[in-house]
């Protein structure tokens, strides 16, 4: 959340002389908040799964009761920063996404094999937060875009995830597509979602996202190679290296993303 909410700020401003790193850190705080307040409510379900048992509550680490007044010190840090030193609307995006992450995706989850959908507004709202508080407009198409990358980026992302610990998942109680999808029909239907984060991110081109031609040709390279992957995840066999490795390779290309086009303003700025 952080790293996305970097890129909306930097692709919002003007001038590097009104850089801040206030808005990164208040949303940075909201979000160790509202991890922290996730481990709490999923403290059970964590007990029984092998992926979450050794988290720091059924560990036995710390005690529910200190979690919840953690959680409780970031939310009121990150508010307090973000009132003083941002906006209010920034203040009020970051506070939509934590509510959503805690209080509509997270008991959704339980309900509905299909959560991660609405919850992935979860990713798109951060760096709207980064770029509101650098003066944009929150309507912006540049943005939006951004943000509907983010919010595709994550279906896929999760749905691998959920290929490799499926089963860990029923352990915890919670309804999954393994359950309703075969291995093969799941791979099938991330790779679509794959596509599509694909076509969105090589649209950035068309938008005047980014400022020098080889920024987009690195975009090109970078979407090539994702496609690459994802052609070799769809005729893989099933088994969970091949799923881990697409895991790590989907989060490169974001992080790459991020990377490239944060580059892409801050030297234009520089230069400027």
């Amino acid at each position: 959340m952080a790293f996305t909410t970097t890129l909306g700020y930097v692709l919002g401003l003007n001038d590097l002389e009104s850089f801040s790193l206030y808005p990164i850190i208040g949303i940075f705080f909201l979000a160790c908040g509202a991890s922290a307040l996730n481990h709490y409510q999923e403290r059970r379900t964590d007990l029984l799964m092998d992926r979450t048992r050794n988290r720091p509550i059924p560990s036995g680490t710390v005690t529910p009761a200190a979690v919840l007044m953690i959680a409780a010190a970031f939310l009121l840090l990150g508010s307090a920063t973000l009132l003083i030193k941002s906006t209010v609307l920034t203040l009020g995006i970051g506070l939509l996404t934590f509510f959503w992450y805690n209080a509509v995706y997270t008991p959704m989850k339980k309900i509905f094999s299909l959560a991660i959908i609405p919850g992935s507004l979860v990713g798109a709202l951060p760096p709207l937060a980064g770029w509101v508080a650098a003066g944009g407009d929150v309507f912006d198409p540049k943005i939006m875009l951004i943000a509907a990358f983010f919010f595709i980026w994550q279906i896929p992302h999760f749905w691998i995830l959920l290929l490799v610990y499926g089963k860990d998942y029923d352990k915890g109680g919670f309804p999954t597509l393994t359950n309703i999808f075969s291995s093969r029909q799941l791979i099938n239907i991330t790779f679509c979602w794959i596509i599509l984060t694909i076509v969105i991110a090589l649209s950035f081109n068309f938008f005047g996202i980014m400022n020098y031609s080889v920024t987009g040709i690195f975009l090109v390279l970078l979407c090539g190679w994702l496609l690459y992957n994802s052609l070799i995840f769809l005729r893989s066999g099933g088994d969970n290296k091949g799923f881990k490795n697409m895991f790590i390779r989907i989060n490169i290309f974001a992080l790459l993303i991020i990377t490239s086009l944060s580059l892409d303003k801050l030297i234009k700025l520089f230069l400027e």
